[in-house]
This record gives C-alpha cells, sequence and structure tokens, in this order.
C-alpha cells in the first residue's frame, strides 16, 4: 500500500491549489475588453464566477444598436452553479491531500480538465449566441456581419477592437490545472529515487508561491460598492480612482486625488506605515499603477468627482492623446504630496 501514498510535498501542493481556488470565488475569472475611437479609456466586461461586472450598463446600450441581446446576471444558470462547482473542486483538492492515493489524484486530475474543456465550450457557445442571433430590427444592421467576441485573443468588430483573455481568477485556474498535470505525470513516471528528486524542487516552489501569494497588494476598485475612504460617497468614476496600501495589508481606497491627498494630511496612516499609493489609469483599461511610475496631467477641464481635476496614465502617448482634449499641465507625484 505504501507504493499508492502521495509524497508530502505532492499533499503540500494539493493543499494549496485548493487554497489557491478559494480565492477564485472572489475575483474576476475573465475579461473583455473593448476599445474604439468614441471611446479612448476603453471599456470593460468582467465575468466572476457569481455576475457580471464592468461596464455593463454601457455594453448593453451599444448592443441594443446591433441587436444583441442585452447580458444579465440572472439570464445565465452558469452564474448560480458555478460556484458550487469551485467549491467542490477546493473540497475534492483537500480530500485529495488527505486521502493521498494516487487512484485520487489521476481522478482529481481528469475531473478538474473535464471541467476546464466543458467550460470554455460553455462559453464559446455564449458567446456564439450572443453574437449571431441578432434583432432583425435593430438600428444598425451590417448583411452577414457577426458580433461574436474571440473566445481568447484580438477581433476586429466593426470600429471596435475586441480583447478576451483570463483575468485573476481564470489565471489561477491555468495555474493550478498546470501544477496538478506536472504533479501527476511525477507521480506516475518516478520511481521513489526520483520522487526524492523532485520533491525538494516542487516543495520550494510551492513555498514561493505561497509566500508570493501573501504579498501585499493593491485590489481592483469596486464601482458602485467601494466607497471613498475620506468623501464617504460611493465611487462611481473608476477614471480618477486611488488606492492606498498599508504595510501590514490595508487598503484605503478614493475616488479623486483630492481626497487621497487630503486623507494623507490627516496623518491616519503614518508616512512610514505607507507601503504603496495606486492611481486608476486614466486610459484604456483602468490598471492600478504604482504612483512612483504614473505620469499625470492637472487639468480643470476633467471634472473629476470631488474636483481634484488630476488624472494618471502609465505612458506619454495616453497622456498626451488625453492632453489634446483637456489642456493641462503635466505634474509628478511628489509635485502633489510631500510627506
Amino acid at each position: 500500500m505504501k507504493e499508492n501514498k502521495l509524497k508530502p510535498w505532492v499533499r503540500i501542493l494539493l493543499t494549496f491549489c485548493g487554497l489557491a481556488l478559494i480565492a477564485v470565488l472572489f475575483v474576476p475569472l475573465w475579461r473583455i475588453d473593448l476599445v474604439a475611437p468614441q471611446y479612448p479609456e476603453g471599456l470593460r466586461l468582467l465575468i466572476y464566477p457569481g455576475k457580471l461586472a464592468g461596464n455593463v450598463d454601457i455594453i448593453n446600450g451599444l448592443n441594443h444598436y446591433i441587436g444583441m441581446k442585452t447580458l444579465h446576471t440572472e439570464d445565465f444558470i452558469e452564474f448560480t452553479i458555478l460556484p458550487y462547482i469551485i467549491g467542490f473542486f477546493v473540497l475534492l483538492f483537500f480530500v485529495a491531500a488527505i486521502i493521498a492515493r494516487k487512484k485520487m489524484l489521476y481522478t482529481l486530475l481528469i475531473l478538474f480538465v473535464s471541467f476546464g474543456i466543458l467550460s470554455m465550450y460553455d462559453f464559446w457557445r455564449w458567446e456564439y449566441d450572443y453574437g449571431h442571433n441578432l434583432s432583425p430590427d435593430a438600428a444598425i444592421i451590417v448583411p452577414g456581419m457577426a458580433y461574436q467576441p474571440p473566445l481568447i485573443g484580438f477581433k476586429q468588430l466593426l470600429n471596435f477592437g475586441a480583447y478576451s483573455m483570463p483575468d485573476i481568477g481564470g489565471w489561477i485556474f491555468i495555474a493550478v490545472g498546470a501544477i496538478l498535470l506536472y504533479i501527476t505525470i511525477v507521480v506516475w513516471r518516478s520511481s521513489k529515487r526520483d520522487a526524492k528528486l523532485f520533491s525538494k524542487p516542487i516543495i520550494a516552489i510551492s513555498l514561493l508561491l505561497l509566500m508570493s501569494s501573501c504579498n501585499i497588494g493593491p485590489e481592483p476598485i469596486k464601482i458602485g460598492v467601494d466607497n471613498c475612504n475620506f468623501c464617504k460617497m460611493t465611487i462611481s468614476d473608476v477614471r480618477f480612482g486611488s488606492e492606498l496600501v498599508t504595510k501590514k495589508g490595508k487598503i484605503y481606497k478614493f475616488d479623486d486625488a483630492h481626497c487621497i491627498l487630503n486623507f494623507l494630511k490627516t496623518n491616519v496612516v503614518a508616512s512610514k506605515d505607507i507601503k504603496n499609493i495606486y492611481f486608476t489609469n486614466y486610459s484604456g483599461t483602468h490598471q492600478l499603477i504604482d504612483v512612483e511610475k504614473a505620469l499625470f496631467l492637472n487639468a480643470d477641464e476633467l471634472r473629476s468627482p470631488m474636483g481634484g481635476n488630476i488624472a494618471a496614465f502609465d505612458n506619454k502617448d495616453s497622456l498626451a492623446v488625453i492632453q489634446k482634449r483637456f489642456n493641462g499641465n503635466n505634474i509628478s507625484w511628489n509635485d502633489m504630496y510631500k510627506p
């Protein structure tokens, strides 16, 4: 029976994979970004395990003109059952680590890969249905035109460029699948001597992954959900958002440069306790940028929520494009904040 037992390093990795899948319940699995001249900041559809998020209302308005069905979380049964399926795999990884049998490991791999294939097929089927079953009464009809987004990668849809790719949760799934496949191959092929050879580097890698997963970092700003920690208003415009992360991992979110600068003056968080400060990229997909790498534009015409009128950018080209529309001054973080 001993030869059928999994080695400790395999059980550690199985436990780590189960813990990683728990995080998937709280982050986006997939995202679709839309970029067009009339939307230089870009639009984003975020697909969580249990809901749709991002610029859903704007995308639905655009879909109406071309005859596509509008997107609503409640229309997809997948959002009801997917959290339970993820929970099932979390439990299965833990059970496999506890039972520590090779047969259980092989079964887990088959189930996990099968689920991944079925999920991608279901996603493709959903995209096909929405992209091809168009209303004949649409305001804009292009004969023979379909609007199915790419399953993964880029596709041009009229004047919109559509990018489809995994988000945080999707990459976690891919990483878990890769780890599971690797350890299954090692267990299947290796003798006791081989197992000893592989165990030390694998444990080292898993510990590094665990340590990196514990690294303190920013989290996405949830529009219409998160409140500004200074003015207490609900954050409604992601383009001007900012975030402060303390060395202990506490996160403060703000809807405007005006708010974070005034918050810093209150000394609620001492300068020595600040790990990082981030600003939302005004352009593109509105990712968070470290202030040390961000470029800033101060222009009254930006009309940010609380009158700070400061926008952040991750490169000079994006800043230049917006500066042509809103004439203003280039400033740095050091110009705005002096501890």
